[in-house]
């Protein structure tokens, strides 16, 4: 982790480049320090030591700037921290995926925040004051490994912690809640053991349960329409292990599939068989393999998102930037034929850290980047190979090396804007683009 006289120096910094008059910044940053109480600047210390303690209980509330590349400590680019729940705080070891729930009633935005030991719920109604709502548990043990998405006013949970199963939680019994609780599933479907994701589309009312014990690991269809009775109807095989997938009722450039329900997979057997399937899933009993298309230089096909107009296809590699010494990677394919998907192009960060999830919204890629933390690109010039990084915020200030640490996921969906990241060592941060 990033070292005590490294803080003090980034604080020091801090402190003095938000006073009103700013200093030069090749000025050394201990001038003018008679100006700053020692009480002062011992609670920025302190609160920088909190916030970076993974057993902290202590949740940082109210708007800190990024101001001068820097917000309490973190790096950033145009994206202020809103506030932060360390993982002490939840009770638990290590964070994950997460995802969002906005009421349709009461218009309140919630963070479903996946943790080792279950999912947290927390009410961002002020998102500079989060408040913690209690937690569902687990179904079985424990697991660094766990997913969520949401459907109808209800969460639906995976884990790979053995027998798991899938969970399905009522969030509007959200509303009622006065204090910390711990909730239990309103229903429990076991019928694959443990999964390590799952994908719902809301247009059809499907969950897609990816990597369980059954269909060798690949996708397998369960009709949610009704939250409360789920149906396992089938799943499809012909591709091996399925590690994630997006499904959509297709409205893309290829006239051959448009109003079809195609599920666009990234799927690895951790070996040399690393690939993106088209599996078009209309026909829940008889799905049928579109295309399946590999790339070079791969390590695990991890995730991908598609472009709103779904004509390209964000792919994340796990493995690639570890194995091959590359700067992080996000191969952009083009899907205007999807039985000829064509590498349009290959974007490259300033940074050498793993990708792992990124999602799309209208012209911006969400990309949350372990040691990097929460990254933002601008794919408006996408059709012209113009991708350019506009802003981030890294949770994980010690290094970008291609380590397991930092920001699992982002919840980028809010219509107030604010982003959740889910990072594996520190818990939730909520920012939200500068104002300045």
């Amino acid at each position: 982790m990033i070292t005590k006289p490294l803080i003090t120096i980034l604080l020091l910094a801090l402190v003095l480049f938000s006073s009103c008059s700013k200093s030069d910044p090749e000025e050394p940053v201990t001038e003018g320090l008679d100006e700053f109480s020692d009480s002062i600047l011992d609670d920025v210390i302190s609160e920088f030591a909190n916030i970076n303690d993974p057993k902290s209980k202590e949740i940082t509330y109210g708007t800190i700037p990024c101001e001068d590349g820097i917000a309490i400590g973190f790096p950033c680019s145009n994206y202020d921290l809103l506030s932060h729940i360390p993982l002490g705080y939840f009770g638990s070891s290590s964070g994950n995926d997460n995802w969002g729930w906005t009421d349709p009633d009461t218009g309140i935005e919630y963070v479903l925040s996946g943790l080792d030991d279950g999912i947290a719920f927390v009410s961002i109604e002020d998102p500079e004051n989060p408040i913690y709502l209690g937690k569902l548990p687990t179904a079985t043990l424990p697991s660094s490994w766990r997913d969520v998405k949401v459907h109808n006013n209800h969460a639906f949970v995976v884990s790979e912690a053995q027998n798991h199963g899938m969970q399905v939680f009522d969030l509007t019994k959200l509303r009622s809640v006065t204090e910390i609780q711990t909730f239990s599933a309103d229903v429990h479907l076991t019928d694959f053991g443990n999964a390590h994701n799952i994908s719902i589309n809301s247009e059809s009312g499907y969950a897609y349960v990816l990597g369980s014990n059954l269909y060798e690991g690949g996708p397998v269809f369960i009709d949610v329409n009704d939250p409360k009775n789920p149906i396992l109807v089938g799943g499809y095989e012909g591709a091996s292990y399925t590690h994630d997938a997006q499904i959509v009722l297709y409205n893309g450039p290829d006239s051959n599939f448009q109003g079809k329900e195609l599920l666009f997979g990234s799927n690895s057997d951790g070996g040399a068989n690393n690939r993106i399937v088209i599996v078009d899933v209309t026909d829940k009993a008889n799905p049928e393999l579109v295309q399946s298309f590999t790339y070079s230089n791969g390590g695990y096909t991890h995730q991908g998102y598609l472009s709103e107009d779904h004509r390209y296809f964000f792919i994340g590699d796990e493995l690639d930037e570890l194995n091959y010494g590359s700067p992080t990677s996000t191969r952009i394919f083009d899907l205007s034929e999807l039985t000829n998907p064509l590498l349009h192009l290959n974007y490259y960060a300033n940074v050498n850290s793993i990708d792992h999830n990124g999602y799309v919204k209208g012209n911006l890629f969400f990309l949350a980047s372990y040691t990097a933390g929460f990254r933002v690109l601008d794919i408006s010039g996408i059709d012209e190979k113009q991708v350019e990084e506009i802003g981030f915020f890294d949770t994980y200030p010690a290094d970008n090396s291609t380590k397991f640490n930092g920001a699992w996921s982002i919840y980028p969906y809010f219509e107030s804007g604010v982003i959740a990241i889910n990072d594996i060592d520190l818990g939730l941060f909520l920012v939200k683009v500068s104002e300045n």
